[in-house]
């Protein structure tokens, strides 16, 4: 009963120390470093994978800008997730590509 889950997360640091976008890339290392499918995008980063280890990514995402130096982090999730199928980034976007 443990489908693939799509989860969006947009990371959202705030510093007055350190560039914005060099703490979003922390986060983003995280996910590359993790090992599951993901999708880099303008506002968030779309991942695929399993529920569990995916929100554990969250978290790993939201530290890695805390201790970059991030004085608050302010993260947006989407999750797609549903009881009778995995959920695929290609089945949404692969037309498109």
């Amino acid at each position: 009963m443990n489908h693939v889950v799509n989860i969006a997360i947009q990371v959202l640091p705030v510093s007055k120390d350190h560039d914005m976008y060099g703490l979003v890339d922390k986060a983003i290392e995280v996910i590359q470093q993790s090992g599951v499918k993901y999708e880099v995008c303008p506002f968030e980063t779309v991942m695929e994978g399993d529920y569990d280890e995916l929100m554990d990514i969250v978290k790993r995402a939201h530290e890695a800008c805390l201790s970059a130096g991030a004085d608050q982090v302010i993260v947006n999730l989407k999750i797609q997730r549903s009881s009778v199928k995995d959920v695929r980034i290609a089945e949404k976007i692969g037309k498109y590509r």
